[in-house]
């Protein structure tokens, strides 16, 4: 307390409280301490400023100890120390800007774009400072924006990596299409975590739902991190085809789905959805809305940055850990495979009748096989993001690879058309920006030590 002379004042009428008994030369009978604290409790009494209330029998025995270890002095109001944290105005100044820009964006958020862009060093600002001094100046997020409370389900998490990964789609931003000029079309965001880290194994944005999209990040998955033990996912048409449930078997991945309408057992890919929707995706649709970021190439460049950049590098509220250190410090032994037999195991499956010419169609394409087995049903087998290469078999018996006769279509869909991106100066700091910066220095840091474990040159 600051006013000396209103500190002395309390301290004396505490010790008026409790003068009856520290001021006392004879030991207290048995209860009578007891007695005493009940009846000056249920008093009222008039403290300096003319203020009047109750003093409670806990609130007794706090003064009676205070002044049996620190005499008087101990009964004066406890000054609060100084906060050692400062924030300088500039910096708060920049900050709310930043918040206005994107009212969305988290203290933490803010503290990373200044951090990343040299306006404060790191370490410099202490989340829990910066937010009082946003709530004060009225730019917390609770007061800009409105925000829908979330349901609490019962908790689960995997014991160990790769022991059980969740996966889903997501509806996302609207992109110039490009196979229709001037009209826009809907992205599909489609993630693969990690249980246990909540490191996002592959992450992708399509322009549609199906099942090889979902094929293509499993493949990107399972060849870059290893083979998961569960693969949880929803009843959507391409988590329940036929042919997931094939891929799943081979590989020795138990495939489980979610109940019908209860989207909580996926609660952390749910979760990744949130996060997403309030750090990533306002940054790119200010991108989108400004005409810098047209193509899905540039979309999905965006979004490895912020995942390597920010994600998987920040600590997650839950595990207290960075998902990629959580991911990373696990011993876990991992079960891989090579492209070629991942390729091999990722091929789709159909049967078909050879006609009497000895050609079968395939997904409007029209191609040779063996004459011996003509008017006979044959398994094909092919890649459908390259239709020129289909393999014929029969009873387990693979015959020579079907020779396109007509091949009008090389992919059951088309590749993503890249187009140039427009680049205007602005005078904003870039969040995608500076996560892709961050997520290159991790990766040369990472290059670097590979190279001096193995006394050569970065990978």
């Amino acid at each position: 307390m600051k006013d000396p002379i209103q500190a002395e004042q309390i301290a004396a009428a505490r010790y008026a409280l409790i003068a009856p008994i520290v001021s006392r030369q004879t030991p207290l009978a048995p209860g009578e301490l007891k007695r005493w604290l009940r009846e000056t409790a249920s008093r009222n009494y008039e403290l300096p400023g003319g203020r009047q209330m109750t003093v409670s029998e806990r609130t007794l025995e706090r003064y009676l100890a205070a002044y049996r270890i620190g005499n008087w002095d101990a009964l004066k109001p406890k000054t609060r120390p100084k906060s050692k944290t400062k924030l300088d105005a500039a910096l708060l100044q920049q900050a709310i800007r930043l918040r206005q820009e994107r009212p969305s964006r988290s203290v933490e958020q803010l503290i990373f774009l200044l951090e990343e862009s040299g306006a404060a060093a790191p370490g410099q600002l202490a989340a829990s400072t910066l937010a009082r001094h946003l709530r004060k100046a009225g730019m917390s997020r609770a007061q800009l924006m409105e925000r829908a409370p979330s349901g609490t389900f019962r908790r689960f998490e995997a014991g160990d990596i790769l022991e059980l990964w969740q996966a889903d789609f997501k509806h996302f931003v609207y992109l110039p299409d490009p196979k229709a000029p001037g009209k826009k079309r809907k992205t599909i965001l489609l993630a693969i975590l990690d249980d246990y880290s909540r490191y996002v194994a592959h992450a992708q944005i399509y322009w549609d739902e199906k099942l090889p999209r979902l094929e293509d990040s499993l493949k990107k998955a399972i060849l870059r991190h290893g083979i998961p033990e569960t693969f949880y996912c929803d009843n959507g048409s391409a988590f329940s085809a036929h042919h997931l449930a094939r891929i799943c078997g081979r590989l020795g991945i138990r495939l489980t789905h979610s109940k019908p309408y209860r989207p909580q057992g996926r609660g952390k890919v749910e979760r990744l959805f949130q996060f997403v929707d309030a750090s990533f995706r306002p940054e790119v649709q200010a991108l989108v809305d400004r005409g810098e970021m047209t193509t899905l190439e540039e979309l999905n460049a965006a979004l490895r940055s912020w995942l390597d950049g920010y994600y998987h590098v920040r600590e997650h509220g839950s595990t207290k850990q960075s998902p990629k250190a959580r991911f990373e410090t696990s011993d876990r032994p991992r079960k891989r495979l090579s492209l070629t037999e991942l390729n091999e195991l990722f091929l789709w499956e159909e049967t078909r009748t050879v006609d009497k010419t000895g050609c079968i169609q395939l997904c409007g394409n029209t191609y040779e096989v063996d004459s011996g087995l003509a008017r006979q049903k044959v398994a094909v087998r092919y890649d459908p993001f390259d239709l020129s290469e289909v393999q014929v078999w029969q009873d387990e018996k693979r015959y020579a690879d079907a020779v396109p006769v007509e091949l009008g279509r090389r992919r059951t869909r088309a590749k993503d058309e890249a187009t140039p991106a427009q680049q205007e100066e602005r005078d904003t700091l870039s969040f995608l920006e500076l996560a892709e910066n961050k997520r290159q220095a991790a990766w040369a840091a990472e290059e670097m030590r590979y190279a001096r474990e193995r006394g050569g040159e970065p990978r």
